[in-house]
């Protein structure tokens, strides 16, 4: 006969409180950075430090989450994207830039300073086949154990899926752009 480990009790709680968690928020509809940016809120009023990494948004334009969380919450931020890569010029800049951003985010999640890192919009250079999806899958099970990660973007890749505890698509079921209607500054960005 063999043991089944325990579902409840109070060495399972201490396992369970201190395991760090990967969470993906995928799929065509809105609401995956925005969910992101909920977590962080709730970490920072936790006392966590938060690391926040941009993969496509331009360090050029602030966007309205950027603001309130470097300048009101105290987060460590980096829009090191080069804007929507739909519309570059150069699409091996965009490239060295999202390397770039990756070689960042391999830093802070190294040096061990932050309980959650915020991997915004990193499905897609991962996609395009700029990152190389075997490393991203390697650092984040490598990183120390107090440290949170949630990854957003569209079609995110299975292998991100299954190192995830929690993974919540998005549905597009209608969206204002569909009919011409412009990103509109203080709700889309």
């Amino acid at each position: 006969m063999t043991s089944v480990p325990p579902k409840e009790g109070p060495e399972i709680k201490k396992r369970l409180a201190s395991k760090s968690l990967v969470i993906v928020n995928t799929g065509d509809g809105k609401g995956k950075s925005s969910s992101a940016f909920g977590v962080v809120v709730r970490a920072v009023a936790r006392e966590w430090p938060v690391g926040v990494v941009q993969f496509l948004k331009s360090g050029k334009w602030q966007v309205g989450e950027e603001k309130v969380c470097r300048e009101i919450l105290g987060v460590d931020w980096w829009a090191i994207g080069d804007g929507f890569t739909w519309d570059s010029k150069d699409i091996s800049e965009d490239q060295a830039v999202a390397v770039s951003a990756w070689n960042q985010v391999k830093k802070i999640i190294e040096e061990d300073k932050y309980r959650l890192v915020v991997l915004d919009e990193i499905t897609y250079p991962i996609n395009w086949g700029w990152i190389d999806l075997d490393e991203v899958v390697s650092v984040i099970k490598a990183r120390p154990i107090k440290t949170n990660v949630v990854i957003t973007g569209r079609d995110a890749p299975q292998a991100l899926i299954e190192i995830a505890d929690t993974v919540t698509e998005m549905r597009k079921i209608k969206h204002a752009f569909d009919n011409g209607t412009v990103a509109k500054k203080g709700i889309d960005y």
